[in-house]
Order: C-alpha cells, then structure tokens, then sequence
C-alpha cells in the first residue's frame, strides 16, 4: 500500500495529514492556499514517490470552491487525486464515537483510505470546465431576470396595470414601453404621432410603421381608462424604468452567452449529436453539455441516471412499504433542464416525430395510466439511456432506428 495524504479542506487552507504504509500517521499539519504551501507540498510529494517507488495516494472531500485550490495544484503538478463527496465521506468515516475537528476529520478520511477502495478522480479537459462555468453563469442570470419581472408586476400593478395585458411580458416589445411609459399620464401628454416615433425609434428589431401606430392608439385608449395607484412623478415609476432597463441588458447578456457556448461546441461531436434531438435547439443542446461534462467519466447510462438525481429510491422494512420515488441527490439543474426539455419535445409532438414523446403517450394510455410528472421522468431516463449510447458511439439520432430498438 502507498503513502496516503489526506487533507480536511476549509476557507484558504487544509488540514493535512500523511499515514504510511503500515498505517501509521508520519505527519499532522497545516498548509495555507498559497504559492509556498503548494511548492512545499508538491516536494513533499515528489520525495514521497522517490521513496516509494510510485506517488502517494491524495484523499480530500469536495468542499465546493474551498477546495478548487487543491484540485488545481494537483491537475497543475498532474497528481492524481481522490475527491470524496460529501456524503460519501460520511458514510466512509462513520463510526460508534466520533469527535468532529478538522483533524479528526483529515485522519478519518486517511484511514478509511486504506479499508474503501476509490477510484481516482476523473479530469476533464478544459472545454467541459469552460461550458459548465458559462452555463451556470447562465442559470444565474435567468434567476435574477425572473426576480426582477416579479419585482417590475408588483410596481405596474400600482403604475399602469394595462401594460401586462396588451403586450407579452417576455417580449423587447414590453420592456420598452415600459422604460418609455410606465405611467398612463405620460402617454396622454404625448399625441399618437410622437407615441408612434418614440416606439418604432426604440425597438431594435424591425417593427413596421403601421404596427407602431396601431401600439400607439392601444396606449392612448389604454391609458384614457387606466386608474393608477400612484402619481407620475413618484420615484416608483423610476424604479420600473430601471428594472425594465436591466432585464433587458440580462436578456441579451444571456444571448451572449447562448453564442459563445455554441462557438465553443460547434465542432464538438456532442453538440451535433444532442441537436439531431427532435426539440432540442442551441441552447438546450449547450446547456447539457455544460451540466452532463464528460460522459466517459461514466461507466454506464445507470450512473447517469444517479449522477442526474433520477435513480429510483426504495424503502421497505418488515410490513412497511414506501412508494417508490426518484432519490433527487444528483445534479438539480441538469434535472431541471431535462424535464423542461421533455416538456417542449411533447408540444412539438405534432409537428415532429419523436420516440420519446410515443413512450410518454404509451405511459399516459396504459390501463393504469401515469401521472403528467411520472411520465416526464420516465421519458427523461428514455432520453438519457439512447444518449448515453449516442454520444458515446458518436451515432446522431434516428428516428426509425430510435422506434425499432424501443
């Protein structure tokens, strides 16, 4: 048996510990994240491997960003390393008596090394990393562009309720009339011709000069009947111009985004792979790929299944029995995506052929038929097993050969 170092992570440094062979501790410390820790430590390292013959075996568990440093320096010096997950630490660790410290912790981890067989930690290439950030980055801004819609209803609600009901609230459209008219007063200040110019001038996609007289007269008649809640010149109708202004600064941010991921994956077998999915456009196709990695880091479509949160999770004891219900431990967002991907797939059910959306009508027509959400997920472990093959036999999707294997 190798060296072993493991190391209990916390904000800006670790706790490290080193057993040998004959698992016993030969040091207990403390490294900060920084340059001369690092250094030192990959010494420590490469004199370890010349004394043994062959590298140590490195254990840590997953902290989130606290323990992005460590991993770094190791796929930096290429170490090879184990990153324990949270809970498979706890379950690996647990004992009758236990004291919880940052010490105890690092030589538990050391410990149960030698008794757990692990698997070293699969690297991916830079790329994956890459369309993962970006595609989180992307999550964060679709949250707050919902947070601030919720926030401009409340505000127009009181301002100019009329607005939500003439135009679709996702639309450019709305969000600049909004910036341009928040309150009906400033509309009846205004006359039909300079309504008119104001909205064509400011809307960026092509709108025709009829459709923008049209809007105008629907603003004057709007705003004639409109009772507000409050005043023109209240700091509010401000506020909504703000918000107006910046949901639509997200949105194209996003389209940013969108364009600079698919640029990334244009030449990628994976991407062309996904989008010869009936229902799967640009950005669902990247967004996957952002959330899915590396498929060859998985050994089977069972591992995806768990690693998405889908894999069924069953309790029975004695007389008792518990229905059977997916675990949801795996990746939220991914899960996420996937269903409301399985849910455009079934909208588009006429106008394209898919063998996932058969099985979702063949789960919903059976004599006992499944619920809306039962069906969906069941179609999202369909979709997942004929992609794992797909993308690992680099095969794009076909729908003849999809039904006949189904």
């Amino acid at each position: 048996m190798k060296h072993v170092l493991a190391f209990d992570v916390s904000m800006g440094k670790s706790t490290m510990v080193i057993y040998n062979r004959y698992k016993k501790c030969e040091f207990e410390g403390e490294i900060n994240h920084n340059k001369t820790s690092f250094k030192a430590l990959n010494d420590k390292i490469c004199e370890i491997t010349t004394l043994d013959g062959q590298a140590p075996d490195i254990v840590f568990e997953a902290s989130g960003v606290y323990s992005r440093a460590l991993e770094y320096f190791c796929q930096t010096e290429g170490h090879t390393y184990h990153r324990v997950s949270p809970l498979e630490a706890n379950l690996q660790t647990a004992s009758m008596r236990r004291h919880k410290t940052d010490k105890s912790d690092a030589h538990e981890l050391a410990k149960s090394h030698f008794r757990t067989e692990r698997s070293t930690t699969y690297q991916e290439e830079s790329y994956y990393k890459q369309m993962r950030a970006l595609t989180r980055y992307y999550d964060e801004l679709d949250s707050e562009v919902i947070d601030l819609f919720s926030r401009m209803h409340a505000i127009l609600q009181q301002s100019f309720p009329e607005l939500e009901r003439m135009f679709s609230k996702r639309s450019a459209l709305f969000l600049n009339i909004v910036q341009l008219y928040p309150h009906p007063d400033e509309v009846l200040g205004c006359s039909k011709t300079v309504i008119r110019n104001r909205i064509k001038a400011n809307t960026k996609k092509n709108l025709s000069l009829a459709r923008a007289e049209a809007k105008a007269i629907e603003l004057l008649n709007a705003a004639k009947d409109s009772y507000p809640a409050i005043s023109q010149d209240d700091v509010r109708c401000d506020q909504v111009r703000d918000y107006a202004k910046r949901i639509t600064e997200l949105k194209e941010k996003k389209e940013q985004l969108v364009k600079q991921m698919v640029e990334l994956s244009r030449e990628r077998n994976e991407y062309q792979v996904l989008l010869s999915f009936p229902g799967i456009g640009e950005v669902t196709a990247v967004r996957l790929i952002g959330e899915l990695g590396d498929l060859r880091r998985f050994q089977s479509h069972k591992q995806l299944n768990a690693y998405v949160g889908i894999d069924i999770m069953r309790y029975q004891s004695g007389n008792t029995f518990y229905k059977d219900k997916i675990n949801k431990r795996g990746n939220n967002k991914l899960r996420k995506i996937l269903y409301f991907m399985i849910q455009t797939m079934i909208k588009l059910r006429k106008r394209i052929k898919n063998h996932i959306v058969e099985y979702y009508d063949k789960l919903k027509t059976q004599p006992q038929g499944k619920p809306h959400k039962v069906a969906s997920i069941a179609c999202v472990n369909k979709f997942l097993k004929v992609a794992f093959h797909l993308l690992t036999h680099n095969i794009t999707y076909d729908y003849e050969e999809a039904s006949a294997t189904s």
